[in-house]
């Protein structure tokens, strides 16, 4: 016998961003509210910028002493 009542209701929802409607998606929320989006992601929107401000290659070559790989590889 089947169970009456088992599954939560089903929505069709709409994802804001900023107060704007980003996109519509079904699920058990009637609407969603969210900070971030493949839309304004800085990795999605390509302006990500990788920084290496402790100079972790340098820490890293260091630690390991590699020193002879650092003038292998700017031959």
């Amino acid at each position: 016998m089947a169970k009456k009542n088992l599954h939560p209701e089903w929505y069709k929802t709409q994802v804001f961003c900023d107060g704007k409607l980003v996109l519509e998606v079904g699920t058990t929320k009637k609407e969603l509210a969210v900070d971030i989006w493949s839309g304004n992601h800085p990795f999605y929107t390509g302006s990500q910028k990788i920084i290496d401000t402790e100079g972790r290659v340098e820490k890293f070559q260091r630690k390991y002493n590699l020193a002879d790989f650092e003038q292998i590889s700017k031959t």
